[in-house]
């Protein structure tokens, strides 16, 4: 009588410890992908540092802002991801379970997080081009507008830096998820173990 096996939801497969693996070309594209946000954050980074403003009106600097602030910490951090995961998947070993989690985890972490930074700046940037009369805020980039231009340019290379991660980030879930087999319906197993109990051998 030939034995059945019935797999339980949230199983592994027997490949789970080398699935996504992949050939040699897979890994060098996967790292070229995760070297190309650190020249976005970095150029974001010295954009938001070297940008400043003075003038009749006054003056005003990244360091003013909180957000920018965030912002500059954030691409900071971000690039030494880069980098650090880039030699991390360069290596050539096969992919297991617990590299594919770490992997998973903080790319999803560097995402959200570049993504909150990005965010903030640019509600900030958008009230200073827009203001806010509920509140009194004026519309400063009528008077510093080469520090919002500045700015925007940050802002927008900090978006492209996310758009590498969110990418990452899927890539990272599809290692780690298609290691494990989808989950079986108590109804289909019944029905399996009941075909096997009344033609054995088959």
């Amino acid at each position: 009588m030939t034995k059945m096996t019935v797999g339980h939801p949230g199983e592994k497969t027997p490949e789970a410890e080398v699935t996504g693996g992949g050939s040699s070309a897979l890994r060098t594209a996967e790292t070229l992908l995760r070297v190309a946000p650190m020249g976005l954050c970095l150029a974001a980074l010295i954009l938001t540092l070297k940008n400043s403003a003075d003038n009749d009106f006054g003056s005003i600097s990244y360091s003013d802002l909180g957000s920018f602030k965030y912002l500059v910490y954030v691409n900071g951090l971000c690039a030494g991801y880069s980098i650090f995961s880039a030699f991390y998947t360069a290596i050539p070993r096969p992919m297991s379970m617990s590299r594919a989690w770490i992997l998973f985890f903080l790319d999803q972490v560097v995402t959200y997080a570049i993504l909150s930074a990005g965010a903030a700046a640019a509600e900030i940037l958008y009230l200073a081009y827009k203001g806010d009369d509920d509140v009194t805020w004026s519309r400063a980039c009528g008077i510093f507008d080469g520090f919002c231009r500045k700015a925007a340019a940050a802002v927008g290379v900090t978006f492209g830096a996310v758009a590498c991660y969110v990418v990452l980030s899927l890539m990272s879930s599809y290692r780690l998820f298609s290691s494990y087999r989808p989950p079986v319906s108590s109804f289909t197993a019944a029905e399996d173990v009941s075909e096997a109990v009344a033609f054995p051998g088959r």
